[in-house]
């Protein structure tokens, strides 16, 4: 019996702020607008600015 190989890491660059994630919102007027990271990160600071502070 041989000793397994690891694996090989194969990273990749981190996507671009504004790259799709793979969900979308639908506007008012009905078209699809990709939610992207830079949409995620604004959405949480705005989270943690709103929230009661802990005691």
């Amino acid at each position: 019996m041989t000793p397994s190989t690891p694996p090989t890491d194969n990273w990749t660059s981190p996507l671009p702020p504004d790259a799709p994630l793979g969900g979308a919102i639908i506007d008012e007027q009905g078209r699809e607008i990709p939610i992207t990271e830079d949409m995620v990160q604004r959405a949480c600071s705005e989270l943690e600015q709103d929230a009661p502070a802990a005691d």
